[in-house]
């Protein structure tokens, strides 16, 4: 069925939520929207002045919250909250589709599961409050759901969605948007595996060092420095071994009089993505081998 008109939200959560899923205030879903662009930016605010929390490739799907108004849906995206052009997203009230995990809230009482998407279906088990479940679709604000080997469809009303199967959502929507959008910008970097190194190149075709992390950076709405020196001026300082992806490792070699020599992109598990000037080419290497482990000399964390 397709989405029109705007709708009110059925319920606001105003208690405090338990330690295992930090959330908002919102809770009922009104659809499925389904991303039309090649990519489309989450905003804190409704507002295209706003901070970037995310980007959502072409055929994303995020959960429809409410419609903002002005030309703006508010969204959960990975269990995290913001805002997307409206223009940008096909919204359906009914879609079968993975969207995570959720978490029943119900101030303390029991959430009926049934055969249908309204009151009127028939009743066939029951979740306590606090109880995780797949989320595997929505139908005119009931999700449906999978619960111990079992299906059926609860009101959007009392569940919130969460990152995993144990209910965690992180500290709270800021540090979730973080990390989530510093995988993206690994994500993103990894396409270009293999691409030569080329002095002053700015890609897609060919990078060095600091074009590379620009060029990946801009796709996210982040404007960087041009050059590696200069690129420590952005985001803010990260101390040695609390990287986090997505964040910026600068190396320096001794033998030029800038602060540093070269940067990359730190992608987890003490690895990092960069143009190397190596192998002439965009490339893994670790942080912990023996020459980047002395040559390495600051972090910086964009967003």
């Amino acid at each position: 069925m397709p989405f029109s008109g705007k709708f009110l939200r059925a319920a606001v959560m105003t208690a405090a939520l338990s330690t295992l899923c930090i959330v908002g205030a919102s809770a009922a879903s009104l659809g499925i929207g389904t991303v039309n662009a090649d990519a489309l930016r989450m905003r804190a605010e409704a507002s295209t002045d706003s901070s970037i929390l995310a980007t959502a490739s072409k055929g994303t799907s995020v959960v429809v919250l409410e419609d903002a108004g002005n030309g703006w849906f508010k969204v959960d995206y990975k269990s995290v909250e913001g805002y997307m052009s409206a223009s940008y997203l096909d919204v359906s009230t009914q879609a079968d589709v993975t969207i995570g995990y959720g978490l029943v809230k119900t101030g303390g009482g029991t959430l009926n599961v049934r055969t249908g998407p309204n009151t009127g279906y028939t009743h066939i088990f029951t979740l306590n409050d606090g109880d995780v479940v797949e989320i595997t679709g929505i139908d005119s604000g009931w999700y449906k759901i999978t619960y111990n080997g079992m299906n059926g469809y609860v009101s959007s009303d009392f569940m919130v969605t969460c990152k995993d199967s144990a209910g965690s959502r992180g500290d709270g929507t800021v540090a979730a948007a973080s990390s989530s959008l510093g995988q993206q910008v690994v994500d993103y970097a990894k396409q270009f595996l293999g691409r030569p190194y080329v002095w002053g190149g700015n890609g897609p075709n060919s990078f060095d060092c600091s074009g590379f992390t620009k060029y990946v950076y801009s796709h996210f709405g982040y404007t960087l420095n041009r050059t590696a020196s200069s690129q420590l001026n952005n985001g803010v300082s990260v101390a040695r071994g609390e990287w986090q992806p997505g964040d910026l490792v600068f190396f320096y070699n001794g033998r030029v009089s800038t602060p540093v020599s070269h940067v990359g992109i730190y992608v987890g598990n003490g690895q990092f993505i960069h143009a190397s000037t190596n192998s002439y080419a965009v490339q893994y290497d670790s942080l912990y081998s023996n020459y980047y482990s002395n040559t390495y000399v600051y972090a910086r964390r964009i967003f």
